[in-house]
Protein backbone atom coordinates (compact mmCIF):
# COMPACT_ATOMS: atom_id res chain seq x y z
CA UNK A 1 0.00 0.00 0.00
CA UNK A 2 1.31 3.48 -0.86
CA UNK A 3 2.00 5.75 2.13
CA UNK A 4 0.03 3.52 4.48
CA UNK A 5 -0.01 0.35 6.54
CA UNK A 6 -1.99 -2.64 5.24
CA UNK A 7 -2.64 -4.47 8.52
CA UNK A 8 -5.15 -3.84 11.29
CA UNK A 9 -4.94 -0.42 13.03
CA UNK A 10 -1.75 -0.03 15.02
CA UNK A 11 -0.36 -3.31 13.74
CA UNK A 12 -2.36 -5.37 16.22
CA UNK A 13 -3.34 -9.02 15.87
CA UNK A 14 -6.76 -10.49 16.60
CA UNK A 15 -8.25 -13.91 17.22
CA UNK A 16 -11.55 -15.32 18.40
CA UNK A 17 -11.21 -17.50 21.48
CA UNK A 18 -13.56 -20.10 22.94
CA UNK A 19 -11.98 -20.84 26.31
CA UNK A 20 -11.42 -24.50 27.14
CA UNK A 21 -14.05 -26.08 29.37
CA UNK A 22 -11.68 -28.85 30.46
CA UNK A 23 -11.70 -29.46 34.23
CA UNK A 24 -8.43 -29.07 36.12
CA UNK A 25 -7.13 -30.58 39.36
CA UNK A 26 -8.35 -27.58 41.40
CA UNK A 27 -11.93 -28.02 40.17
CA UNK A 28 -11.85 -25.04 37.81
CA UNK A 29 -12.22 -25.20 34.04
CA UNK A 30 -10.09 -23.31 31.57
CA UNK A 31 -6.83 -22.71 29.80
CA UNK A 32 -3.08 -22.85 30.18
CA UNK A 33 -1.31 -20.27 32.37
CA UNK A 34 1.47 -18.49 30.52
CA UNK A 35 3.32 -15.19 30.12
CA UNK A 36 4.25 -12.87 27.25
CA UNK A 37 7.62 -11.15 27.27
CA UNK A 38 7.32 -8.35 24.69
CA UNK A 39 3.58 -7.89 24.08
CA UNK A 40 0.55 -6.54 25.86
CA UNK A 41 -2.71 -8.40 25.31
CA UNK A 42 -6.34 -7.35 25.58
CA UNK A 43 -9.61 -9.23 26.01
CA UNK A 44 -12.99 -8.09 24.69
CA UNK A 45 -15.52 -10.46 26.25
CA UNK A 46 -18.28 -11.32 23.78
CA UNK A 47 -20.09 -14.17 25.52
CA UNK A 48 -20.36 -16.33 28.60
CA UNK A 49 -18.73 -15.71 31.93
CA UNK A 50 -15.46 -16.45 33.67
CA UNK A 51 -12.34 -14.80 35.01
CA UNK A 52 -8.69 -14.21 34.32
CA UNK A 53 -6.27 -15.03 37.11
CA UNK A 54 -3.09 -12.96 36.98
CA UNK A 55 0.21 -13.23 38.79
CA UNK A 56 2.86 -10.50 38.72
CA UNK A 57 5.62 -9.26 40.99
CA UNK A 58 2.89 -7.17 42.67
CA UNK A 59 0.89 -10.26 43.59
CA UNK A 60 -2.11 -12.35 42.56
CA UNK A 61 -5.38 -10.92 41.24
CA UNK A 62 -8.58 -12.24 39.71
CA UNK A 63 -10.62 -10.19 37.23
CA UNK A 64 -14.23 -11.11 36.45
CA UNK A 65 -14.97 -11.47 32.73
CA UNK A 66 -18.48 -11.03 31.37
CA UNK A 67 -19.96 -9.66 28.13
CA UNK A 68 -18.87 -6.07 27.66
CA UNK A 69 -15.74 -6.37 29.77
CA UNK A 70 -12.45 -5.16 28.30
CA UNK A 71 -9.39 -6.28 30.23
CA UNK A 72 -5.72 -6.03 29.30
CA UNK A 73 -2.29 -6.60 30.78
CA UNK A 74 1.34 -5.86 30.04
CA UNK A 75 4.35 -8.14 29.43
CA UNK A 76 5.37 -10.14 32.46
CA UNK A 77 1.79 -10.89 33.54
CA UNK A 78 1.22 -14.60 34.09
CA UNK A 79 -2.41 -15.19 33.17
CA UNK A 80 -4.86 -18.09 33.35
CA UNK A 81 -8.35 -17.98 31.87
CA UNK A 82 -11.12 -19.66 33.86
CA UNK A 83 -14.31 -20.67 32.04
CA UNK A 84 -17.41 -20.61 34.21
CA UNK A 85 -20.05 -20.58 31.46
CA UNK A 86 -19.12 -20.76 27.77
CA UNK A 87 -16.58 -17.91 27.95
CA UNK A 88 -15.87 -16.36 24.53
CA UNK A 89 -13.39 -13.58 23.89
CA UNK A 90 -11.98 -11.50 21.06
CA UNK A 91 -8.27 -11.27 21.80
CA UNK A 92 -6.24 -8.23 20.74
CA UNK A 93 -2.47 -8.68 20.62
CA UNK A 94 0.46 -6.36 20.11
CA UNK A 95 2.90 -6.75 17.24
CA UNK A 96 0.70 -8.41 14.64
CA UNK A 97 -0.27 -11.31 16.86
CA UNK A 98 3.22 -12.11 18.15
CA UNK A 99 1.78 -13.70 21.35
CA UNK A 100 0.42 -16.52 19.17
CA UNK A 101 3.56 -16.57 17.02
CA UNK A 102 6.12 -17.28 19.71
CA UNK A 103 5.94 -14.65 22.45
CA UNK A 104 4.56 -16.95 25.14
CA UNK A 105 6.15 -19.14 27.77
CA UNK A 106 4.01 -21.60 29.70
CA UNK A 107 4.45 -21.84 33.47
CA UNK A 108 5.95 -25.31 33.33
CA UNK A 109 7.94 -26.72 36.26
CA UNK A 110 11.58 -25.55 36.14
CA UNK A 111 12.97 -28.81 34.74
CA UNK A 112 11.12 -28.15 31.45
CA UNK A 113 12.46 -24.59 31.08
CA UNK A 114 16.14 -25.46 30.75
CA UNK A 115 16.45 -25.16 26.96
CA UNK A 116 14.23 -24.71 23.87
CA UNK A 117 14.35 -28.39 22.90
CA UNK A 118 13.20 -29.63 26.31
CA UNK A 119 10.48 -27.00 26.41
CA UNK A 120 9.25 -27.84 22.90
CA UNK A 121 9.14 -31.56 23.66
CA UNK A 122 6.22 -31.05 26.05
CA UNK A 123 4.50 -28.04 24.47
CA UNK A 124 4.53 -28.61 20.70
CA UNK A 125 1.19 -29.76 19.27
CA UNK A 126 1.65 -32.11 16.27
CA UNK A 127 -0.30 -30.32 13.55
CA UNK A 128 -0.35 -33.40 11.30
CA UNK A 129 -1.84 -35.60 14.03
CA UNK A 130 -5.55 -36.43 14.39
CA UNK A 131 -7.63 -33.88 16.29
CA UNK A 132 -8.05 -36.21 19.25
CA UNK A 133 -4.29 -36.50 19.62
CA UNK A 134 -3.83 -32.75 19.34
CA UNK A 135 -6.42 -32.24 22.08
CA UNK A 136 -4.67 -34.72 24.34
CA UNK A 137 -1.35 -32.90 23.95
CA UNK A 138 -3.05 -29.55 24.63
CA UNK A 139 -4.68 -30.90 27.79
CA UNK A 140 -1.49 -32.55 29.01
CA UNK A 141 0.59 -29.39 28.59
CA UNK A 142 -2.19 -27.36 30.26
CA UNK A 143 -2.08 -29.60 33.32
CA UNK A 144 1.72 -29.48 33.41
CA UNK A 145 1.66 -25.67 33.24
CA UNK A 146 -0.89 -25.58 36.06
CA UNK A 147 1.54 -27.59 38.18
CA UNK A 148 4.20 -24.94 37.70
CA UNK A 149 1.66 -22.14 38.13
CA UNK A 150 0.54 -23.44 41.52
CA UNK A 151 4.18 -23.53 42.64
CA UNK A 152 4.69 -19.92 41.53
CA UNK A 153 1.59 -18.79 43.41
CA UNK A 154 2.74 -20.61 46.51
CA UNK A 155 6.24 -19.11 46.31
CA UNK A 156 6.18 -15.64 44.70
CA UNK A 157 9.94 -15.31 45.28
CA UNK A 158 10.42 -17.84 42.47
CA UNK A 159 8.94 -15.44 39.89
CA UNK A 160 12.34 -13.91 39.16
CA UNK A 161 13.80 -17.31 38.32
CA UNK A 162 10.85 -18.00 36.02
CA UNK A 163 11.31 -14.63 34.29
CA UNK A 164 14.99 -15.35 33.70
CA UNK A 165 14.33 -18.86 32.39
CA UNK A 166 11.60 -17.57 30.06
CA UNK A 167 13.90 -14.85 28.69
CA UNK A 168 16.62 -17.40 27.99
CA UNK A 169 14.14 -19.66 26.17
CA UNK A 170 13.00 -16.97 23.74
CA UNK A 171 16.39 -15.33 23.12
CA UNK A 172 17.10 -17.36 19.93
CA UNK A 173 13.90 -15.96 18.35
CA UNK A 174 14.39 -12.27 19.08
CA UNK A 175 15.62 -11.40 15.58
CA UNK A 176 12.42 -12.91 14.14
CA UNK A 177 10.33 -10.96 16.65
CA UNK A 178 12.12 -7.72 15.84
CA UNK A 179 11.33 -8.18 12.15
CA UNK A 180 7.63 -8.70 12.92
CA UNK A 181 7.62 -5.56 15.05
CA UNK A 182 9.38 -3.54 12.35
CA UNK A 183 6.92 -4.68 9.67
CA UNK A 184 3.92 -4.26 11.99
CA UNK A 185 3.58 -1.80 14.86
CA UNK A 186 6.69 0.20 13.94
CA UNK A 187 5.61 0.49 10.30
CA UNK A 188 2.08 1.51 11.36
CA UNK A 189 3.45 4.28 13.60
CA UNK A 190 5.77 5.46 10.82
CA UNK A 191 2.88 5.56 8.36
CA UNK A 192 0.94 7.84 10.72
CA UNK A 193 3.97 10.07 11.10
CA UNK A 194 4.33 10.33 7.33
CA UNK A 195 0.64 11.17 6.95
CA UNK A 196 0.83 13.91 9.57
CA UNK A 197 3.85 15.39 7.82
CA UNK A 198 1.98 15.38 4.50
CA UNK A 199 -1.11 16.99 6.01
CA UNK A 200 1.06 19.61 7.63
CA UNK A 201 2.36 20.53 4.18
CA UNK A 202 -1.18 20.66 2.79
CA UNK A 203 -0.64 17.41 0.88
CA UNK A 204 -3.70 15.13 1.04
CA UNK A 205 -2.65 12.85 -1.81
CA UNK A 206 -2.42 9.77 0.43
CA UNK A 207 -6.19 9.88 0.86
CA UNK A 208 -6.53 8.69 -2.75
CA UNK A 209 -4.94 5.39 -1.71
CA UNK A 210 -7.78 4.47 0.68
CA UNK A 211 -8.80 0.80 0.67
CA UNK A 212 -11.26 -1.46 2.47
CA UNK A 213 -10.45 -5.02 3.50
CA UNK A 214 -12.35 -7.87 5.11
CA UNK A 215 -11.02 -11.26 6.14
CA UNK A 216 -12.40 -14.60 7.24
CA UNK A 217 -10.40 -16.75 9.68
CA UNK A 218 -7.41 -18.44 8.11
CA UNK A 219 -7.91 -21.33 10.53
CA UNK A 220 -10.81 -22.32 12.79
CA UNK A 221 -10.78 -24.28 16.02
CA UNK A 222 -7.00 -24.32 16.44
CA UNK A 223 -5.83 -25.66 19.80
CA UNK A 224 -4.30 -22.63 21.49
CA UNK A 225 -3.00 -22.04 24.97
CA UNK A 226 -6.28 -20.80 26.43
CA UNK A 227 -8.85 -22.43 24.19
CA UNK A 228 -9.91 -23.10 20.63
CA UNK A 229 -8.93 -20.28 18.31
CA UNK A 230 -10.20 -18.82 15.08
CA UNK A 231 -7.06 -17.12 13.79
CA UNK A 232 -6.56 -14.42 11.17
CA UNK A 233 -3.56 -13.57 9.00
CA UNK A 234 -3.66 -9.79 8.98
CA UNK A 235 -0.01 -8.75 8.84
CA UNK A 236 -0.51 -7.09 5.48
Amino acid sequence: MVNGFPGLPGGVGVSRLCVYDWPAADGLHGGTPHMHLACSEGYVVTGGRGAVQTLTSSGYEETVLEPGTIAWFTPGTIHRLVNEDDLQITVLMQNSGLPEAGDAVLTLPPQYLTDPETYASVTRIPLDAPRAEQEQVARTRRDLALEGYRALRASPDSLTAFHEAAAALVRPRLAEWRERWQQGASAAAQATGDQLERLGRGDASHLRDAVVRAEQPAERGKFGMCGRLDVYKLEG
